[in-house]
């Protein structure tokens, strides 16, 4: 055993201590810091203890950098108390005095200050001469056979003779150990491919192949998969690994990279259990640009290899390769996911449509079609026409690979938006039943409760899937029940932070001016619609920004023209609608107000509860319409209630 300072490390146990307590290291951790106190004050090369530390893998220089710096952080360093000295471009030097000390147990006895009784303890530098002299001590410190007693014994024998039946068990025909399974899912994050070459027009890649990892291992059970809206804001850049993971709150990622020239295809990657430092997996392989394909099942497989999974038949189904046979249209697919990742909804659906036609039987890419359809319907005032053909790309998707998760969700979330929850809500717990770790399901699940009512489920979903996945649609969408709750604070706490989303920012608006901070409400408002002024809920907040002030006739000039649009392209949001009515109620235009909540109710959007307490419609109370409305809303909230919960 060595002592340095108030720690001691077992080699033997693999335990350190300091004072009467076991401190935990990770594995490689460990194996660091013995190997530096064992080699106390030599400069110790980068080289060697990359080979040392982690003698059957080819790792980097940057796995070295993290266990080191988390050797430090776990020894407390600081200016005034250091362990290890870094020698720049060269290695590392443990600097703190060691001594050798006497094993007379496995945990060395304690004096009665709690520190270690290290007697007269040799330093490391001393060792050889030590371990010359004849080791009497330790023939003092062994127990005597005589001093065994006879019901020692007999335990002993009774042990041993449990273990020979145990292994004698194990050897028959047919049986075995079982595996041990985790008892949490695996948290992965697979960050968008590095493009080497640095050309242009391969970029798109980078993004688009990391997605069809993870959509490839999106029905698997055993693994939280972080969404590609998680991980975009990766691509291209260099990355500090610890940190990435602290952000996504992950405890694995894969990082890759690719090289193209001409018509060949280089891929690398490794797979990092970031807890441990260890590399899971490393490897590359060599394709041909026409078998793109390929590369989202290999490395999937290779994930799911170095993380030894054991997969049900349907989760192995789940990761052969698709049947889009022409190169390509595989092209055109990753392209389409890459634009719709960059908002280019209309050009992404050209080129899916594009891929489809080349080869009209790959789900992938009718689920995706379905998305981008969707989101120019919902952002883009796309309309009836946009919706209907969403539902159509969907459908095929769902005909073609029925337990496509992604698939279901993003149809899902279409139901939603278009006032049809009740539908909505199937595909969400059937989707759940197969991965109930997928926190986008969880999410979308939340939104449908929210639209019928049921807000404490509601919440309650979202925060699932939060906690499955901090990221999970954190600037597309909201935890909107939270303030439909009248929980104000809460809900502005949920926002991210940063001023250059539009919706966010919006809400973020919404929520101080519930809180009656008309002044930052107000600010809020502005910003997002000059960041977005063609995003209808920026144009609502530009109206309740006008009303504030008593701007009431501007305020009416942009809800007229927000309606008039929405009426031109057919169905919309019926929760954007509500707004409009929440706008122009607060504006003091009741006729207005009652004509656009009696949309919204009649297109899907009756949350009965907030509607009845909601104070922005406080002016319209009185109405006899707006009662008929209310009965109309807690009617479908009842028959939703029944059918549902």
């Amino acid at each position: 055993m060595y002592g340095f300072e108030d720690f001691r490390l077992e080699p033997g146990e693999r335990r350190r201590w300091r004072g009467d307590r076991s401190v935990a290291l990770t594995p490689k951790t460990f194996d660091l810091l013995l190997f530096l106190v064992e080699h106390e004050g030599r400069l110790l090369r980068k080289d060697d203890l990359l080979s040392s530390i982690w003698p059957d893998a080819a790792v980097e220089e940057n796995n070295l950098t993290v266990a080191a710096s988390a050797l430090r952080k776990a020894l407390g360093e600081s200016e005034a108390r250091r362990f290890i000295e870094t020698v720049p471009k060269t290695g590392y030097r443990f600097v703190a005095q060691v001594t050798e000390l006497q094993a007379a147990t496995p945990s060395l006895p304690l004096d009665g200050t709690g520190s270690a009784n290290r007697s007269e303890g040799a330093t490391v530098k001393e060792r050889e001469a030590a371990r010359n002299a004849a080791p009497d001590s330790l023939l003092q410190q062994t127990i005597s056979r005589g001093e065994i007693s006879g019901r020692f014994r007999f335990l002993t024998v009774a042990l041993m003779l449990a273990a020979l039946i145990a292994l004698g068990y194990l050897a028959l025909p047919g049986r075995f150990a079982p595996k041990r399974m985790p008892t949490t899912p695996r948290r992965l994050a697979i960050l968008p491919f590095r493009n080497l070459r640095g050309n242009a027009q391969d970029e798109f890649l980078a993004l688009s192949l990391a997605d069809a990892v993870i959509t490839k291992l999106g029905s698997i059970r055993a693994l939280t998969v972080r969404a590609s809206y998680d991980i975009q804001k990766y691509t291209g850049q260099a990355v500090d690994l610890p940190k990435v993971a602290a952000d996504l709150g992950v405890d694995t990622l894969l990082t890759g990279t690719f090289i193209h020239e001409d018509d060949n295809l280089r891929i690398a990657g490794q797979l990092i259990d970031v807890e441990t430092r260890d590399i899971l997996w490393k490897g590359s392989f060599d394709i041909k640009y026409n078998k793109l394909l390929t590369v989202q099942e290999r490395v999937a497989q290779q994930i799911v290899q170095g993380l030894d999974l054991t997969l049900s038949p349907s989760e192995s189904a789940q990761l052969k390769a698709g049947v889009a046979r022409d190169p390509l249209a595989y092209e055109y697919y990753l392209r389409g996911v890459d634009l719709y990742a960059r908002n280019d909804f209309s050009m992404a659906s050209k080129v899916l449509e594009k891929s489809l036609e080349l080869a009209p039987n790959y789900a992938p890419a009718w689920a995706n079609l379905g998305r981008a359809y969707t989101a120019s319907a919902s952002f883009q005032f796309g309309g009836d026409a946009q919706y209907g053909k969403a539902q159509a790309a969907f459908e095929r998707a769902l005909a073609l690979q029925p337990d496509a998760i992604d698939a279901r969700v993003y149809m899902a979330n279409m139901f939603t938006d278009t006032g049809r929850v009740e539908k909505a809500v199937p595909l969400l717990r059937e989707g759940i039943s197969m991965n109930p770790n997928h926190a986008e399901a969880h999410w979308e699940l939340g939104y449908a409760y929210r639209f019928a009512g049921m807000l404490a489920q509601s919440a309650s979903e979202c925060e699932r899937a939060r906690l499955l996945d901090p990221g999970v649609k954190l600037n597309s969408s909201t935890l909107t029940s939270y303030l439909y709750l009248g929980q104000y604070d809460q809900f502005v706490e949920s926002l991210p932070n940063g001023d250059d989303q539009a919706l966010i920012v919006f809400y973020r608006g919404f929520g101080e001016y519930y809180r009656q901070n008309t002044h930052r409400a107000i600010k809020n408002f502005d910003r997002a619609f000059e960041l977005d002024p063609s995003l209808p809920q920026a144009r609502v907040g530009k109206a309740l920004s006008f009303a504030i002030q008593h701007r009431r006739s501007e305020a009416k000039e942009i809800l007229e023209g927000l309606e008039s649009k929405i009426g031109e392209r057919g169905a919309y949001d019926p929760e954007a609608i509500y707004k409009i009515a929440q706008a122009y109620a607060v504006s003091g235009y009741k006729a207005s107000a009652l004509r656009a909540l009696k949309r919204s109710i009649e297109n899907g959007f009756f949350p009965y509860s907030y509607l009845e307490t909601d104070p922005l419609l406080d002016g319209l109370r009185s109405e006899t319409e707006f009662l008929e409305l209310m009965s109309a809303a807690r009617q479908r909230h009842e028959a939703f209630k029944t059918r549902f919960f």
